[in-house]
């Protein structure tokens, strides 16, 4: 039985989304995108790494197993605000010259558009921003038997009224409808090359005059199919017959043939529209075709009639204690809800989140006259402390080290279990007197400074660093529990270094 989603529903499915966010709606729902996988050519451990990751990057795989990884190479989190969504559409930047499709209600498999070819009003070219970044719809194109696919665009609409205009002095044929201006704060967070914006409540603020402008079933426009023959020279009015009222043409004849036609009364409540152009002269064939706006008007629904069905995650990374510098990732995701650690019901609130173990080190006794800063653990180092009381051993890579401060933090991918000396186990480190050895470091090694304890930050020349971690014994646990939270998209790619001065922006696109 021959069935379809509709377009409308993948809307939906993005509105839902975008409103899930704490503080809209009615769910209550925390988002975080995350920064992983440091160190992705490393295969020594199973399911973790591909030797030409950089230059042949995996596909994301989705799968329970494949979750569990992912969460295994999360470095730290970025809350996703109420501001950092946007409901987004594919950017048509307005340009000199180009055939526009103009807005039908009927394009589908059967009925292309008939500049683009799409099948559907969505995937059309129908709408476009300026130069000002001021969105328009394209209400008529220039479309006539002369030019069945419409005119070339030639006059750049700049206006800005709740009225359908031409643009310039007109000569192109073409009648715009002006529906909003992307804020400022919207064009740095959420324009791109290739997507735009719409705005975050439609009909608040700024667009308020554009939908209450908008009447349900009004006609903007009519196109002449053909121009007919044997028709009396003049002009004159008809109405817009169909299931609406009040809507009325101006038909001008010139040399027996329809010339042009154009509304003089919009009406109202039209869903099917005709123009039957029978003026009693002994003249046929000429054909007018009535456009049908979209539901309660144009600009009324601007998601509907510009076709969201896309949401755009915009995360910042500057600085936080909680961001490490000096290393790379090469994974960008986005988890729903994770939890806080040592909890399966807490979640996670609170602006930035590591999802690292952190120790603080010194030297040992048997070590005098040595600092941490003389000290070297290599980014990514495989580093080993003895552990428990049964000689078990905790395996781990470095994520960061700070020689100044002695803070080591730390990730221990679940792979590392199938390393054999660690009795194919996975054992954290602890605040103990045991050194943190690292494999093929030469020299000494430090210890945990086990008098560091509920301590959150450390002083250097007088400066007061916050650590954003609270360490006991010399150490401390992640900010988040490990595998909590849905994990809803994911982001593979080369590996990217980060630096103390290093901004990273990440722009998300999720699609319905």
């Amino acid at each position: 039985m021959p069935a379809i989603i509709t377009d409308q529903f993948r809307i939906l499915n993005a509105e839902t989304f975008a409103k899930s966010v704490t503080g809209i709606g009615t769910t209550s729902n925390f988002y975080y995108t995350f920064l992983a996988h440091p160190n992705p050519t490393n295969v020594s451990i199973e399911e973790y790494g591909d030797v030409n990751w950089a230059s042949n990057t995996p596909d994301p795989r989705d799968s329970f197993e494949q979750e569990n990884r992912y969460h295994d190479s999360m470095l730290f989190l970025n809350k996703i605000g109420i501001n950092d969504f946007a409901r987004i559409v594919p950017r048509v930047n307005w340009t000199s010259g180009i055939i526009y499709d103009m807005y039908r209600n009927d394009y589908d498999i059967t009925n292309a558009a008939p500049q683009t070819s799409s099948k559907t009003l969505y995937d059309s070219r129908f709408y476009v921003v300026n130069s000002e970044f001021k969105v328009y719809i394209c209400i008529n194109n220039g479309t006539s038997p002369d030019f069945p696919k419409g005119q070339p665009s030639q006059n750049e609409p700049t206006f800005v009224s709740t009225v359908p205009q031409k643009a310039g002095n007109g000569s192109d044929g073409y009648l715009w409808k002006y529906l909003y201006t992307i804020s400022p704060a919207d064009i740095v967070k959420f324009t791109t090359e290739k997507y735009m914006p719409l705005p975050s409540n439609w009909g608040d603020g700024s667009t308020a005059s554009v939908k209450n402008a908008a009447v349900r079933g009004r006609v903007e426009t009519v196109v002449i199919k053909n121009r007919g023959s044997g028709h009396t020279s003049g002009t004159y009015s008809v109405d817009i017959l169909g299931d609406g009222s009040g809507g009325k043409v101006s038909v001008v004849v010139v040399d027996q043939q329809v010339s042009s036609v154009e509304v003089t009364a919009s009406g109202k409540d039209y869903t099917r529209g005709v123009v039957n152009f029978d003026p009693g002269d002994g003249g046929s064939g000429s054909v007018i075709e009535v456009m049908i706006p979209p539901k309660g008007g144009h600009g009324a629904d601007i998601y509907r009639e510009l076709g969201s069905y896309r949401v755009m995650v915009y995360s910042k990374y500057d600085s936080s204690s909680d961001f490490i510098s000096e290393n790379s990732f090469s994974r960008i995701g986005i988890v729903r809800n994770p939890t806080e650690y040592g909890s399966s019901t807490a979640i996670l609130n609170t602006n930035t989140a590591t999802s690292l173990g952190a120790l603080k080190l010194k030297p040992g006794g048997s070590a005098p006259g040595i600092s941490t800063s003389s000290v070297e653990y290599p980014l990514n180092g495989e580093i080993r402390q003895s552990v428990g009381t049964a000689g078990s051993t905790a395996v781990g890579y470095v994520a960061s080290w700070d020689g100044d401060t002695g803070i080591l933090r730390y990730y221990q991918p679940v792979g590392l279990s199938t390393i054999s000396n660690n009795n194919f186990r996975n054992f954290d480190f602890e605040g103990n007197a045991n050194p943190v050895n690292c494999v093929g470091m030469a020299g000494t090694s430090l210890v945990p400074d086990t008098s560091f304890t509920n301590v959150s930050s450390v002083t250097l020349s007088g400066k007061v660093i916050d650590l954003g971690q609270t360490f006991v014994l010399g150490k401390a646990n992640p900010e988040v529990e490990k595998y909590s939270g849905d994990i809803i998209y994911i982001d593979n790619r080369a590996p990217i270094s980060r630096s103390e001065s290093q901004k990273e922006e990440v722009k998300v696109v999720v699609e319905f």
